[in-house]
């Protein structure tokens, strides 16, 4: 009996000795934490979708205890907005990004927010050819300090896939893939080529660019445009020849580019292909890479070319952090889309192709994003702690453009392809999908997270801001300037203009010692006007239905913090959903009326109020945080590992009660 219980008490000590090393074993791991972005899926659509029954894995998730909300967005609902708020745990008078387009006050023209990139500024010249003195600069304008940054800093094994407003990515040990805002090979953000011996009348193409050739028994030559050449005098641009030689018969062209030569039939894709620019003779050459699609060769050629992408395996811009990451993930999953927003909208906006061109072209991107995460979620469920944020740009850009394919009251129902009518439906499906993989290869034991940025809504009318200025007098053109000559604020008579707008959702005042040519003085007069402002674009009405049309102008002193805020406008507008600021007012242009129908393929949009997209936030955890928003991930995230987040993040921690 007494060595009965001296077994026992053996078997107890060491079963006690067992949990007590299991115990300092899981301590000293650490955490691991999955955060799967998914751009712009919204709430009463993930509604919808699960009462349909196409999203078994969310339902799994919830039903095996995981909590589902809407998650507060940024002021106002932009991509690179919403998506710094996340990155630093700031608003944008912390961080300055406002919108997609910001203005320079000392010249009132327009430019890109997120970065800019400047060519070297001095050669030696040898005739027609220029030798560089130093290289080109690529800068992110995002102020603040992301929150990966920390985890870094402090040993946590950190990868940050495809993040937005992470171009050119910031500098650190953690392992990340730049998002939106990476341009082309060009520079743009995405230039398509649509090469035909039929050319459409309108050549003046956003996004897209049109090649004219002409077959000479069945063959042509066209040029791939590249960067332009900082090598020769003039900076003209680089170009790649593209040999075609067409069988009409057949259905089918050969295509020959460098040392690549493919065979594609009608209604075919290729695979990446190799492209190279050559800048100066053996000592300089870019390399890119492109898909093509031969849609046509009877009774005329139409050959589309992706924008030409900057090659992972040899990138010419930096896009990921170390260097050698982006080959890695080409070296694992094959080439892909480097491009910030994969999806040729344009292509589809300029009728390069169709609506069923675009649905085969937006599945190469979501496949190859699911064959990345695969790949990262093996290498993340290896790992004793670490941080894995897995980023899908495709529930945005399929409402963008596909949004009148479901929705009857869109201008442009009518002559959307209704056999697309349940896209959005089955790209949601599709990244339930990548949930259930999730979940399975990473185990239970790891804090999960899914969340979006904004919502979505229809966009079936266009404001233009810059007319309502012009009709109520705060904004005066020049003697002799018709509105409809107006680009980019050219032509405005800025000694008697008061306010004017730049950007999707921004109004700026012209303010003395500010603006270059400011009248509105500091102080009593400048607070006049905003009242007055505000006031009037909350009362205005679309004539088409007697609505109003702008749910909420808000002053940025009164809904930002941070010493950024004197950079960006000094009201948002914030839309009804159905409204929004229209392309051409966000580029300085004056249309004739005020409000039109919105005739666009792009149908669906978010940079409308806040409260009109939320978007959406899902945990395996309990959510404690009223409220919770953007501005909660970074400090969360940064806690979750032990790190106390710095002061400047205004959000607080979505597992705890407490509220900071």
């Amino acid at each position: 009996m007494r060595t009965g219980i001296i077994i026992l008490l053996a078997i107890m000590m060491s079963s006690t000795i067992i949990t007590i090393a299991a115990a300092a074993e899981a301590a000293d791991t650490g955490p691991k934490v999955l955060v799967l972005g998914f751009d712009g899926m919204d709430p009463k659509l993930l509604e919808t979708f699960l009462a349909q029954g196409v999203m078994p894995n969310f339902e799994k998730f919830l039903s095996g205890g995981g909590h589902l909300m809407p998650f507060g967005t940024s002021t106002p609902p932009q991509s690179p907005v919403a998506w710094s708020n996340f990155t630093t745990g700031m608003d944008s008078g912390g961080h300055g990004i406002f919108d997609f387009i910001h203005r320079d006050p000392e010249t009132l023209l327009p430019f890109y927010s997120a970065s800019e990139a400047k060519g070297p500024m001095r050669f030696w010249k040898i005739g027609s050819w220029k030798f560089p003195r130093g290289g080109s600069e690529v800068r992110n304008l995002r102020k603040g300090v992301a929150f990966w940054e920390l985890l870094a800093d402090a040993g946590v094994d950190a990868t940050i896939f495809k993040v937005p407003a992470n171009f050119p990515p910031v500098e650190c040990e953690a392992r990340s893939l730049s998002g939106m805002g990476t341009p082309d090979i060009t520079g743009n953000y995405g230039i398509s080529t649509l090469i035909t011996d039929d050319p459409p009348v309108e050549r003046d193409l956003g996004g897209g660019r049109v090649v004219s050739v002409y077959l000479t028994s069945g063959h042509c030559t066209a040029d791939l445009h590249g960067p332009n050449n900082t090598w020769r005098e003039g900076d003209p641009i680089a170009t790649a020849p593209l040999e075609i030689t067409v069988d009409a018969g057949n259905g089918s062209a050969w295509i020959k580019t460098g040392d690549s030569e493919i065979v594609l039939n009608e209604g075919e894709w290729s695979d990446w292909v190799p492209v190279t620019f050559k800048m100066f003779p053996l000592l300089k050459s870019v390399h890119g890479i492109c898909r093509l699609y031969l849609m046509e060769t009877s009774p005329h050629l139409r050959l589309y070319v992706t924008p030409v992408q900057i090659d992972p395996v040899n990138p010419e811009m930096p896009i990921s952090t170390p260097p050698e990451y982006s080959r890695e993930i080409a070296e694992a999953t094959g080439l892909f889309y480097t491009q910030g927003l994969p999806d040729d909208t344009s292509a589809l906006e300029n009728a390069f192709f169709g609506d069923e061109g675009y649905v085969q072209q937006s599945d190469f991107v979501l496949q190859e994003r699911l064959d990345q995460l695969e790949a990262e979620l093996d290498r993340f469920a290896a790992l004793d702690e670490g941080f894995l944020f897995f980023y899908f740009n495709s529930p945005d850009q399929v409402c963008h453009m596909m949004w009148r394919n479901m929705d009857h009251d869109s201008p442009t129902y009518a002559t959307s392809d209704h056999r697309h009518e349940h896209r959005i439906r089955d790209v949601y499906a599709e990244l339930d999908a990548a949930l259930g993989v999730a979940v399975e290869t990473v185990g239970d034991d790891v804090v999960i997270m899914v969340m979006s940025d904004h919502g979505f809504a229809p966009w079936n009318r266009a404001f233009h801001v810059n007319t309502w200025l012009y009709d109520n007098g705060y904004l005066v053109l020049k003697d002799g300037v018709h509105p409809r000559d107006v680009d980019m604020l050219f032509g405005v008579d800025w000694l008697h203009t008061r306010a004017y707008a730049i950007g999707i959702n921004g109004m700026y005042i012209n303010l003395a010692g500010r603006e270059v040519h400011g009248i509105v003085e500091p102080g009593a007069e400048q607070e006049q006007l905003l009242a007055e402002l505000k006031s009037r674009l909350e009362q205005v009405i679309d004539p088409l239905d007697e609505r109003r049309a702008i749910k909420t102008a808000d002053r940025s002193d009164q809904v930002y913090h941070g010493n950024m805020i004197s950079i960006g406008p000094d009201i948002v507008m914030g839309y009804y959903a159905g409204w929004r600021g229209s392309n051409e007012s966000a580029l300085g242009k004056i249309p004739e009326a005020q409000f039109e129908d919105n005739m666009l393929k792009w149908s669906g949009d978010h940079c409308i109020a806040a409260s009109e997209v939320p978007g959406i936030l899902m945990a395996n955890r309990p959510v404690r945080r009223e409220n919770p928003s953007l501005l909660d991930m970074a400090p969360t995230i940064l806690r979750l590992f032990g790190i106390e987040p710095p002061p400047e993040m205004v959000g607080g921690d979505l597992f705890s009660a407490d509220q900071r």
